[in-house]
Formats: C-alpha cells, structure tokens, sequence
C-alpha cells in the first residue's frame, strides 16, 4: 500500500507493519481497562469518555402531601391560568363597555296621588308639629285645647290630633272612622305601601291619630263612665258675637278665641268606633309589642263602655248633630266587636259580632236606598267585608257559620249592586256612582266603594276564585277592579269638566279650597276673626296649595263650581280622604303584589270549629 508523503517521498504500509500496530493498540486498551477497574471515573470524565447523556423525565410530581400525575398536574394548572385569564379578560369588557341600566318603571297616576292624598293628613295636623311635617305654610295651634274652659278650669291635656275638614273643630266620630281605613289598608296592602315609599308615612300618620285618642279618656283605666267627643264648636246661630271655629275665619296658628271640650257618658257608636280605630291601629303596630298592648287595652276600655252605657253620641242637642249626626250604634258594635277579635282572638267579640240579632239590628237584612253605602255613619258594609274574609280564608264554622254564610251572601248583593249592569244606583253622564242619590258632597262615598270593591276582588284572587254571582249570571272579579278604576279615573280627571278633584294632581284642579289654613297667607299678620273673611270671599286662588286634598266633588250633573264659600264642591274631609288613601293603595301597582292574608290574623288562634248540636230526639 503507497501513500503519499506530505513531506516528499512515498509512504508506505505492509501488512506487517499493520499487524504490529494493531498488536499495540489492544495492549493499550487492556491497559486502560485495567486503569478503568482500579480508579472509577468521575461524572466529569465519564462525560469526556460517552459524551452528554438524556435524562429521562419523571412523570408524577411530588406536592408533599400527595403524589400526582405529572400530565394531570400540567394540565390542571393550565386550565386554572386559562379560566384566569377568561374571567379577568370578560371583567375587563363589562368594566369598559357603556353600562345601559334598567330603570324601574315610573309610578303610576296611583301611586302619584296616594303620595300627595297622604300629604293632606300633615296639613290637618293639630298642635305641636314635627320638624319634618313638611308643609311650608302650617305651624304650631291650637296648644292649649283641653287645658282650660271658659271658666278657667282645668279639665286634660288634649293638644294634638286632626282637624276634621276646612275648619278647626276636632270631630272624633269621623276622626275614628278615618283611622279606622287608614289602618285596614295597611294591614292589607303594606307591601304596597312599602313599594310606594310611603309605609312609614302613613303609620306615622295613624300613631298621630291614636296618640291623640289615648288621651281622650282614661286610657289606663279598666272602666271608664264618659269620653271626650268633640273639641271646639260650629253653631253659628248666635252669630259671631260668641266667636267660634266656624263663625270665625282664621288660622289655626292665630286662634285665640275658646275652644270647648264636649265629653259624654252614654254615646256608644262613638265609644265603638274608638275602639274599632284603636284595635285595628294595634295590628298596624303589632311589632311595637308595648305600644300594640296599650292600644288594645285602650280599645278594650272603650268597649265595655259602648257595651255599658248605651246611647248615640250626637242626640240631645249636641253640636255634632249639626255636622256628623249618628244613625245607630249597632253597625258599629259589629264593625267594631270585629275589630276587637281580630286585635285580641277573642271569639267572645266574634261571637257577638256574628249574633243574628245584632246583624238585623244593625240593618243586615233591610236593604233600601243607603244599603251598601260605606260612611262615617254606617259601618255594616265594611264590616260584612271584613267578615266574608274570615270565612273564605279561616272558615271558623258553626256556631259562626250561619251569620258569616248570611255576610257574605250580602257582600256579594252589594258588589253586584257596584256594577252597571244593575241599577241600584244612578251614575251621572260622565259615570260616575250617585251612591249618595245626587246629594252633595258624593267623592266620599265613592272612594270607599272602590275601596272595598278592589279589595274584595282581591280577597277573590286570594281565595282562588275567579268571580261570585249575581243571580244567575256569574262575575270575574276584573269587573270590580274595573269599576273601581273608572270612579278613581273620574276623581283624577277623566271627567266632562277635565279636572282632578285631587289639589296638586294634574295640571288642573280647585284652587279655592274651602280651607282657612289654606286661603289666608303666612304673612307675620294676625287676621281676626272676622278680618280672615276678605280672603274667604276673595275671588282669587288660595295662596298655600292643600297638596292632596280630595274636595267634596260635583254635583250628579257633573258640574263643579270653584268657589271657596261653596263648601258643598270645595271642602275636603278627613273621612273622604282617608277612603281615597284606601282606594289608591288597593289600586297602586301591579297586580303581583297581593293582599296580606296572614297579618290580620296574627293574634287569632287556630280555630276547630264546634260541633253543631245533635238533633232533636225523633218523636212519632
């Protein structure tokens, strides 16, 4: 074998001397095999000899407390970095992007009026006034009511209350009643109260009325022999020579003239419906247990005085006679026993309420031309009302069964005798109910009427029944709901004249307000009494706006004249507005919102009804 020389010359191998080297090269490699075995080689030389070795992975993780899939780890933590960075990405979105709220609805023409209606009851306040009584043009009056007679004597402390209309007597017969709706609507429609804003409002309200006749008797006292039924006197027959608050035209805050109390000792209609306002006004209260007690107590003390001492608080010539004469006192002995039971769940007062005798004596039976007509004056209907209740919705059987079953069946007359179809009751072109046949003053009985027609239609909803009979047609309860709309409708406008009969709702309504407060200006001047008469007599709009204020109304040719020295379409009343505040709750709202069925019934017991009596043994 010839290779070249880089040196010059040929290069050249024989197979012998290829066989010495190889020879060579094998002892070397023993020797250092032997090299080998003797010192073992570092990791460093080892890498010189084989070059960079792969290490093999581990496939499970070591987390201390536990082993894991080294993929399921990998896997894991990827998922939880991606959701991350999914929900910091999406919150980043919400966070830039233009929000676009949902507005709540606005309120109805319902809920708009039931605002202002309440703001009347601050207007009519007596006495020493809160801060936030917030009616810019009313103060304190009327401090020393009860204090002093014209003697100088010193009878009790009765500062406080309402005055009962556009002048400054406090009436406590129509005052009662008035608590007495107020109260009834919020232990039915709370709810609605609460959503309008309005439910601490309107309990102020009625703890402003039961304050006030707390002090009207002795309150503490198990029995009592007389009440104080009125403050101040109307009589002008003797002209102004005796001024008075209706011979005089004046401020509350200005009265300086005297002001007598009138008690009596045997006025049941009038001690009934005290206790009704307080019984009723204590379930409103029933979480201010003190408070609630006291009102029961009160009203038990009034009971057993109606019960004791017999009598109508209007007869023998009293000055009430004039303004709020009392019919009978049976209608509200059951009205009130009815109340009574459900403040105390003593069925003695059911019992009496739902006694055959009482329901004829207080007219259950007799119709005519005024049955079915919810006033100051007659209780019945409000009372078979409340009574139809506690049979569709407790069902308290015999002995009761047989006058609640006779309730409810009158119930159902007077809700028929509510509709058009019937003609009960004329209505004028523009439509609305004549209840009081085409007397003055109508707004008052009308808005009681779609009170308890609302609130019945509801009772039916509760009960799960879609209507009742008239005979042999039968009803849905949307018809009582509709009546009820189309009278609320005319009183806030939709009538042949085109005005609210509410001041302050609508952009027209009465402006000369039968009202003292309210016709004379807060200018730093007194006005006597008869120096306040130019501004009755004005011709002009009163200068303080009686926001709420429901007047007396039109007349049945649907005719209405502003005019403040017409009380009988100008004057507002307390009564009128309490039933107004009761029909527009009930219609407020949507129709989600239901009645409370339980409230009521918080202090009745779990009823078992009786059995009914074996029959008589048979004889042949």
């Amino acid at each position: 074998m010839f290779g070249r020389d880089p040196w010059g010359g040929s290069l050249e191998m024989n197979h012998a001397d290829s066989e010495t080297m190889h020879d060579d090269h094998t002892r070397n490699l023993n020797d250092f095999d032997k090299a080998a075995v003797s010192r073992p080689l570092d990791e460093t030389q080892q890498s010189w000899l084989l070059g960079p070795t792969e290490k093999k992975k581990k496939k499970y993780v070591d987390l201390g407390c536990v082993i894991v899939s080294r993929k399921i780890f990998v896997w894991t933590v990827g998922l939880i970095l991606a959701a991350g960075f999914l929900a910091g990405f999406v919150t980043l979105i919400v966070k830039t992007v233009p929000r676009h709220h949902k507005h709540p609805p606005p309120p109805d023409n319902y809920t708009i009026a039931l605002q202002k209606a309440l703001m009347f009851f601050n207007a009519q306040r007596s006495g020493k006034l809160p801060k936030h009584n917030n009616v810019s043009w009313r103060g304190n009056s009327c401090l020393n009511d009860g204090k002093a007679d014209k003697s100088g004597a010193v009878i009790k402390d009765l500062v406080g209350g309402y005055y009962d209309a556009g002048d400054t007597i406090k009436f406590h017969f129509p005052k009662a009643f008035a608590m007495t709706m107020l109260s009834w609507s919020v232990i039915e429609y709370s709810a609605k109260y609460e959503a309008a804003g309005e439910l601490d409002h309107v309990k102020e309200i009625i703890k402003w009325g039961t304050d006030y006749f707390l002090k009207t008797f002795n309150s503490s006292a198990d029995s009592i022999t007389q009440i104080v039924s009125q403050v101040g006197i109307g009589d002008t027959s003797g002209g102004t020579s005796d001024p008075n608050d209706h011979s005089c035209w004046m401020r509350p805050e200005d009265i300086d003239y005297p002001r007598p109390v009138t008690e009596c000792s045997s006025c049941s209609d009038l001690a009934a419906e005290m206790a009704a306002a307080l019984a009723s006004a204590s379930i409103v209260f029933k979480d201010n247990k003190p408070y609630s007690k006291k009102l029961v107590r009160g009203a038990a003390t009034l009971w057993q005085f109606a019960r004791d001492q017999r009598g109508i608080y209007s007869s023998g010539g009293a000055d009430a006679a004039i303004f709020y004469n009392s019919s009978m006192y049976w209608d509200e002995f059951v009205w009130g026993g009815t109340w009574m039971y459900y403040a105390t769940g003593n069925q003695s007062y059911l019992y009496l309420s739902s006694h055959p005798k009482l329901a004829k004596h207080a007219g259950a039976f007799w119709g005519g031309p005024d049955y079915g007509v919810l006033s100051w004056d007659n209780k019945l209907t409000g009372a078979q009302v409340l009574l139809t209740r506690l049979r569709l919705f407790l069902s308290p059987g015999y002995p009761y069964e047989e006058t609640l079953h006779t309730y409810h069946n009158q119930t159902s007359i007077v809700m028929c005798s509510y509709l058009p179809y019937f003609k009960s009751f004329n209505r004028t072109k523009g439509g609305l109910i004549q209840l009081n046949h085409g007397r003055p003053q109508p707004l008052q009985y009308v808005v009681n009427a779609a009170f308890l027609a609302t609130l019945y239609s509801d009772y039916l909803d509760a009960a799960d029944t879609p209507g009742w009979y008239c005979g042999p047609t039968f009803y849905s309860s949307n018809e009582l709901r509709k009546f009820a709309k189309t009278q609320i409708d005319y009183i806030l406008g939709k009538n042949p004249k085109k005005m609210s009969y509410i001041v302050g709702f609508g952009n027209h309504y009465p402006k000369q307000v039968h009202h003292r407060g309210a016709s004379i200006p807060k200018n730093n001047i007194k006005y006597s009494c008869t120096g306040g008469t130019k501004w009755r007599d004005a011709k002009s709009s009163n200068p303080n706006t009686i926001v709420g204020a429901m007047v007396a109304g039109p007349d049945r040719h649907d005719g209405f004249h502003d005019v403040r020295t017409n009380y009988n379409y100008t004057e507002p009343t307390l009564a009128g507005n309490a039933g107004l505040v009761a029909a527009l709750v009930a219609l407020s709202g949507d129709r989600t919102t239901k009645i409370d069925q339980k409230t009521i019934f918080s202090a009745v017991p779990p009823m078992y009804p009786n059995p009914p009596p074996p029959p008589a043994p048979w004889k042949p």
